[in-house]
């Protein structure tokens, strides 16, 4: 959910909490009205300033919903900043002379996509998943590739 929209939520939640205060106030009030100067003879009672207190506190409670209600609903949501690089097309010599046949074919289509999955590597050479990964660990180990997770594969890439 957007904090815009926390914000509101917690502004109507307030609002309706500041009205169940009052209500509760009222009766409370209406409550020691009727039974209160019974049992102190028409003397002030002393639950008037407990119910007093207890209101101000309620609404200094909500009154902090509200300013942070008002902080959400005004606060700028955190950009996400996405860099893209963007490459100047250098052409790498890469000494393919200590490759063999199968590096040399996974290294042919690794260097022609710039970046792709590991399974598809799998699904255009034909190799098993265990071929491509000794194949791939001895490009890595070279330093000719790099392997990157992405969820459940991997993005092998040409090293810079």
């Amino acid at each position: 959910m957007e904090n815009k929209n926390v914000g509101y939520l917690l502004l109507g939640i307030s609002a309706l909490i500041i009205f169940i205060i009052f209500l509760f106030n009222n009766a409370m009030k209406n409550i020691l009205i009727q039974s209160c100067p019974l049992e102190h003879g028409g003397v002030a009672c002393p639950a008037y300033s407990t119910i007093t207190q207890q209101t101000y506190l309620s609404l200094g409670i909500v009154g902090l919903l509200i300013v942070v209600g008002f902080v959400l609903i005004f606060s700028k949501q955190s950009e996400k900043l996405v860099i893209k690089k963007i490459g100047n097309n250098k052409k790498i010599k890469v000494d393919s002379s200590g490759f063999n046949k199968e590096e040399k074919q996974v290294f042919g289509l690794i260097k022609e996509n710039k970046a792709i999955f590991q399974a598809d590597l799998i699904e255009k050479t034909g190799f098993g998943k265990a071929k491509i990964t000794r194949i791939l660990d001895r490009l890595e180990g070279k330093g000719f590739v790099e392997r990157k997770r992405r969820g459940m594969t991997n993005v092998v890439v040409m090293r810079e």
